[in-house]
């Protein structure tokens, strides 16, 4: 479902906002520190509970408020509205739907799918394994309802089987007891992301063989330990090393996509605009997966389309989320490098973004 309007109130540099965006494409145009970026964050907070600029909530309140208000509505029959606050005094996020308040911020992620994609994507390529991780359970949450759990009972294990691993003797009996558990739920989430994979896969390829060919390319699933080998066989053969290091060195903590081309790792090959175009198809394909499995489309927050894009790809990256049929939040400088990218039956609509103050085309 897609957003009909957005009220955000002490959010940086922005003013107070009340938007009405469009179900299709939404354009925001601005200068540099006009408060385009700002938007996106707004929407990313409302359906993730934190932001992607700072780790800390409390930095996105405008110097002057003392909190960060937000509110969208999904449009739908009936409406479902989402509420955020966060004070400046305390380090609780509020959460509401609906008008009843919420304890789980998967509760927000499961009713606002969102795609973000912006210069911090690059990270799928660059970042450690756990940005990869997180876009691969993103994806795992949304499409398998038993995945959150299953992983919630596998992170309480590996907890209690660290710290047992810090002690100075290993009570061998207890650590046994948490081994069989965190094996147990491990082997589930590895399954779960192997049939997501499995699914992703040709899904990408074909997204990614539209916006850019590239021979050679291939996206495989790392589990997070040896596939020769049982989990309940690394973890117990693997003990001694584990305690000299203090945590569990195999698992499904550190699973991983490696993206390669020709057996040398993508980000040694690709040029920049290479690789946003391959972090992009990675984002479409995992929209466009959503959509087949459930029904349900994602929210596209992307910020500077234009830049490491020239105007081909922009206008292939466009038919894309026009074929998609998605809401779509986009930012760019400049107007002329995004305005002329839809077809006349694309619902658009154009915002400008000036010294923090939202008005649309004709104001």
């Amino acid at each position: 479902m897609p957003l009909d309007r957005l009220t955000f109130l002490g959010l940086r540099n922005l003013a107070d906002l009340d938007m009405r965006p469009e179900p299709g494409v939404n354009l925001i145009v601005g200068d540099n520190g006009s408060g385009k970026t700002s938007l996106l964050e707004g929407i990313h907070i409302l359906g993730m509970g934190r932001s992607f600029r700072t780790q800390h909530l409390k930095h996105a309140i405008t110097h002057d408020h003392e909190a960060l208000t937000l509110h969208g509505r999904l449009a739908g029959d009936p409406p479902l509205a989402l509420g955020v606050r966060r004070q400046r005094a305390s380090p609780e996020l509020e959460m509401r739907m609906a008008g009843e308040r919420v304890a789980r911020v998967a509760d927000l992620v499961e009713a606002l799918p969102l795609q973000l994609i912006n210069p911090d994507a690059f990270r799928l390529l660059e970042g450690s394994p756990a940005s990869r991780r997180e876009f691969l359970d993103w994806g795992v949450f949304h499409v398998k309802h038993e995945f959150l759990d299953g992983w919630k009972r596998a992170r309480r294990a590996l907890k209690h089987r660290n710290a047992l691993l810090r002690h100075g003797r290993i009570d061998v009996q207890s650590i046994a007891v948490w081994e069989r558990e965190l094996v147990h739920w491990s082997e589930r989430i590895d399954l779960l992301r192997d049939e997501y994979m499995a699914g992703f896969l040709p899904v990408f390829e074909e997204t990614l063989a539209e916006l850019l060919p590239l021979p050679g390319l291939s996206l495989r699933y790392y589990r997070g330990w040896d596939r020769k080998r049982t989990l309940a066989d690394v973890l117990e053969q693997g003990r001694d090393s584990d305690r000299q290091m203090g945590f569990t060195q195999q698992g499904p903590q550190r699973a991983d996509l490696r993206i390669r081309i020709d057996r040398r790792s993508a980000l040694e090959v690709l040029s920049r605009g290479q690789q946003k175009l391959v972090v992009s198809a990675m984002k479409l394909a995992q929209g466009r997966l959503l959509e087949a499995m459930t029904g349900r489309t994602c929210i596209y927050l992307i910020d500077d389309l234009p830049a490491e894009l020239d105007a081909n790809h922009r206008q292939v990256f466009g038919r894309w989320l026009e074929r998609m049929q998605c809401q779509v939040f986009i930012t760019s400088v400049e107007r002329e490098a995004i305005a002329d990218l839809w077809c006349p039956e694309t619902a658009t609509a154009m915002f400008h973004v000036k010294h923090g103050r939202l008005s649309t085309r004709n104001e």
